[in-house]
C-alpha cells in the first residue's frame, strides 16, 4: 500500500513563504510521496518558484510535479522547472519518473495538458489555424502522457498515477460554470489515460470544482486544487486492487 499525498493551485508567492512548510514538514508520517498538480506559482516567477522550492527542498519524500498555466504567465517555464528542479522536485511535462516506496515501484507520468472540453461538447481541429493548434496542442500533450504511461508500464511500475493540471473528465469540474468546461480540460486526457492505463488521475486548476471523478475506463480521477481540498494537501492510500482517500 502506497501513501500518496497531493495538492495543485497552492499559488504562492513572496507574501506566502513558509505557509505550507509547516504541513509538509509532517509528510514523512502519513505519506511516501508528495505530488504537486500545477499552478504552484501566481504568475509563473523565478521569484515565485524560489518561494515554492523553499517549501519543498529537504523534504524526506520524493516531490514530484507538473506545472500549469500560471506558471507559464511570465513566460519563464524552462527557468520556473529549473529551480523546482534545483531544490530536488522532478518536474514532469510528458515524461515519466519512478519512485520505490516500500519495495513497491510506482511510476508517475505527468503533462501540464490542456482544454478543449469533453466528449459532445469539444473543439476540434477545424477551421481558423489558431483553433487547429488549440485542439492540437492538447492533443499532443495527451498524446505525451500515454506514451510516458507505456514507457512506465515496461519499465514493471506496479503502480501508475497520471499527474496533469488540466482535467481529463468533466466529473470533477462540477461546481464550476458549464461555459468555461472547454478551458478547464479535455476528453483527450482522459483517452490517454484510458488507453495506456494508469491506478490514479490526479489534476487541479478547477478551484470551485469536485474531488471525486471516474474516467469511462474507470480509472479513477482527484481533483486535489487546494480550494477544493481545503488543505494542505489530501493523501490517497494505492495498491492494484483498490484505492481509499483519507
Amino acid at each position: 500500500m502506497i501513501r500518496v499525498a497531493a495538492v495543485g493551485d497552492i499559488h504562492m508567492g513572496p507574501d506566502s513563504q513558509g505557509l505550507l512548510r509547516p504541513a509538509f514538514d509532517t509528510l514523512p508520517d502519513c505519506a511516501d510521496l508528495l505530488l504537486l498538480a500545477g499552478d504552484l506559482t501566481r504568475h509563473g516567477t523565478p521569484e515565485e518558484a524560489r518561494v515554492v522550492a523553499q517549501e519543498v527542498r529537504g523534504l524526506p519524500v520524493p516531490v514530484v510535479a507538473v506545472l500549469g498555466n500560471h506558471d507559464h504567465h511570465d513566460e519563464q517555464p524552462q527557468e520556473v522547472t529549473a529551480i523546482l528542479q534545483d531544490a530536488g522536485v522532478r518536474v514532469l511535462e510528458g515524461e515519466g519518473t519512478v519512485v520505490e516506496c516500500d519495495g513497491t515501484r510506482l511510476g508517475v507520468a505527468g503533462a501540464k495538458g490542456f482544454g478543449g472540453g469533453f466528449v459532445g461538447r469539444s473543439a476540434g481541429e477545424f477551421g481558423e489555424p489558431l483553433m487547429k493548434e488549440f485542439v492540437r496542442y492538447t492533443r499532443r500533450s495527451a498524446d505525451a502522457l500515454h506514451t510516458a504511461l507505456e514507457d512506465l508500464a515496461d519499465k514493471g511500475c506496479e503502480l501508475r498515477i497520471a499527474l496533469t493540471h488540466f482535467s481529463p473528465v468533466a466529473d470533477t469540474l462540477a461546481g464550476e460554470p458549464p461555459e468555461i468546461y472547454p478551458f478547464l480540460g479535455s476528453y483527450l486526457l482522459a483517452e490517454a489515460i484510458d488507453t495506456a492505463g494508469a491506478d490514479l488521475s490526479v489534476h487541479g486548476h478547477a478551484h470551485a470544482g469536485t474531488e471525486h471523478g471516474m474516467t469511462a475506463g474507470g480509472v479513477r480521477v482527484r481533483n486535489v486544487a487546494q480550494p477544493v481540498i481545503r488543505r494542505a494537501f489530501n493523501v490517497y492510500q494505492l495498491h492494484p486492487a483498490e484505492l481509499h482517500a483519507e
